[in-house]
Formats: structure tokens, C-alpha cells, sequence
């Protein structure tokens, strides 16, 4: 798949210097964060154009749909950037759970502090 983000949106973007974006993913209804993810400009524009959340997975180097093989997929309601243009907002329909580890969210083991 050839990339083809909007010109006009890819423009807007702050990457990272691996061209990488982070994605802050949130439950639509509710508010609820559930997972950091890393976008492209091909990551996001399958998004977009797909509305199933698609990644870029750092460790397998390759794009993943969430959802296609784990059975929770997360379909998007809308994606938003941030004021610098450096983060993405993906608010999301989460069917099942977010984390690979089976927990709701990615950072429901991780309290630091109350």
C-alpha cells in the first residue's frame, strides 16, 4: 500500500526522527485511556480511511491492525492532533480489551502515585 495521507494533514505532522508519531488512544464514550501506540503517515491514513485503528509496531517493524488477531479491535469515531502537531488523539470504540497483557487499559498495573 502506497502511502497517501492528505498532503495537507502530513504537513501538520511533528515526527519523531524515525518519521514515527505517538497515538494516545481513549475509549470514545468514556474518557478512558487505554494504550500508547506509534503512527506513520501509512499507519494513519489506513486509519482514516479504514477506521479500524492501524499501527506501526516498533519491535516486529511492521503495521498491525488492533484487533485482527487478538479478537478486541478498536474502531475509530475520530483522531485528533495535538497543539504542536506532535501527538495524535485516536478516540475509539474498544471491543474487548486494549492491553496485550488481557488488563482493560495498558496502565491499569501502573499507579504511581493517588
Amino acid at each position: 500500500m502506497s502511502v497517501s495521507l492528505d498532503p495537507a494533514i502530513a504537513d501538520r505532522l511533528r515526527r519523531t526522527d524515525d518519521g514515527l508519531v505517538p497515538a494516545i488512544v481513549q475509549q470514545h464514550d468514556t474518557g478512558e485511556v487505554l494504550m500508547l501506540a506509534w503512527m506513520d503517515d501509512e499507519a494513519l491514513h489506513r486509519t482514516l480511511t479504514t477506521g479500524r485503528a492501524t499501527y506501526w509496531s516498533r519491535s516486529r517493524q511492521e503495521y498491525w491492525v488492533k484487533g485482527e488477531t487478538s479478537g478486541n479491535p478498536q474502531h475509530v469515531h475520530e483522531v485528533r492532533l495535538d497543539c504542536d502537531g506532535d501527538t495524535l488523539l485516536v478516540r475509539v470504540d474498544q471491543v474487548g480489551v486494549a492491553c496485550h497483557t488481557g488488563a482493560r487499559t495498558c496502565f491499569d498495573e501502573g499507579l504511581l502515585s493517588d
